[in-house]
């Protein structure tokens, strides 16, 4: 038997299944990995596990004695960010991606809808990270803010989503921006189609937001939350089967789906967000499976080098434009 192999539970694992853990990690295969679970090979914060359905935390330390040293750091850049540039791209190719920007010290990017920012649980390969990471080779030595295997990425879009994000090259770049997020200087602008009309043309949603008891990879209004504010404004307002609104909202906090949390909260869901209410009935055909009409059209920051600030756009892409002209040519706009 060979010592114990540690790691700690990096935050795109967290409340992941133990067995989908160790799997992702280490390469091994589930029947392998649970094979290891029963006979009492893994430990979680220094307690043998027998059951694989146990979730783990963030900053939980997972130990596996089962002599697979070599399988299990062979893809460790998922929990330390090490080579990240040698894991597969299961079919993205890197000179696809749009840069819009990059110097020696940012790079700006506009990430399509069905891409994973970066590898997690069920992602492994195929992400934006890793096709940053060929195209930059320098990005591969970088760490994230905590260390996790996210190399240069300060903020995140959801896989569903479209839009622009800024990514660190530099340390300098990443204490900046790092910065610049928490002192809320960013500025972070969206399109987004959703659900019934709204009455009021402009307004602000101030609503705290914590993980949802009933399942933690969803997120509530809840008291006692982190708080949380949208600004929206109506672009326009469409009738017939599928009334909606079509709103730009600006980010004043930046918290794991904002947007889609508080709209829905509010009873307009996203259109295609099926996890927050806006697929179904006449919206489930409007977009494909796993698209939601939500598009961050507008960056702005401060250069970490020169301070000077700039600021990106980007336009709605083809697929969220053509629901618009479809319920234009049905319906008509009612604003």
């Amino acid at each position: 038997m060979t010592d114990p192999q540690r790691w700690s539970v990096p935050p795109a694992l967290d409340g992941e299944r133990i067995d989908r853990v160790i799997s992702l990690v280490s390469g091994l295969a589930r029947s392998r990995v649970d094979e290891m679970i029963s006979s009492g090979a893994v430990s979680v914060g220094g307690r043998v596990l027998t059951h694989r359905s146990r979730k783990v935390r963030e900053g939980e330390t997972v130990a596996v004695s089962a002599g697979i040293g070599a399988d299990l750091t062979q893809d460790r850049s998922l929990a330390a960010g090490e080579a990240a540039a040698d894991l597969p791209l299961a079919g993205l190719d890197d000179s696809d991606l749009e840069v819009l920007h990059a110097d020696d010290e940012v790079i700006v990017v506009e990430k399509p809808a069905g891409l994973v920012v970066h590898p997690g649980a069920g992602n492994a390969a195929g992400t934006l990270v890793q096709a940053l990471c060929r195209r930059f080779p320098d990005l591969s030595a970088l760490e994230g803010p905590g260390g996790d295997g996210r190399p240069g990425i300060v903020h995140r879009l959801d896989k569903g989503t479209s839009g622009l994000l800024v990514v660190a090259r530099t340390d300098r770049a990443l204490r900046s921006l790092v910065g610049q997020f928490s002192s809320r200087t960013v500025t972070r602008r969206y399109q987004a189609l959703v659900r019934g009309l709204l009455e009021s043309d402009a307004g602000m949603i101030d609503a705290p937001l914590g993980r949802s008891p009933r399942d933690p990879t969803r997120f509530s209004v809840r008291a006692g939350g982190r708080e949380a504010r949208t600004r929206y404004e109506v672009i326009g307002r469409y009738g017939g089967a599928t009334e909606c609104t079509h709103l730009a909202l600006t980010l004043e906090t930046g918290r794991t789906h904002q947007i889609r949390v508080h709209v829905s909260a509010i009873g307009h869901p996203v259109v295609g967000d099926a996890r927050y209410g806006g697929r179904s009935g006449p919206f489930k055909s409007l977009l494909r499976p796993e698209r939601v009409f939500l598009h961050a059209g507008t960056l702005g920051f401060d250069h970490p080098a020169s301070n000077l600030r700039m600021e990106f756009s980007s336009p709605l892409p083809a697929d969220l434009s053509d629901v618009l002209a479809g319920l234009s040519g049905v319906a008509g706009s009612l604003s």
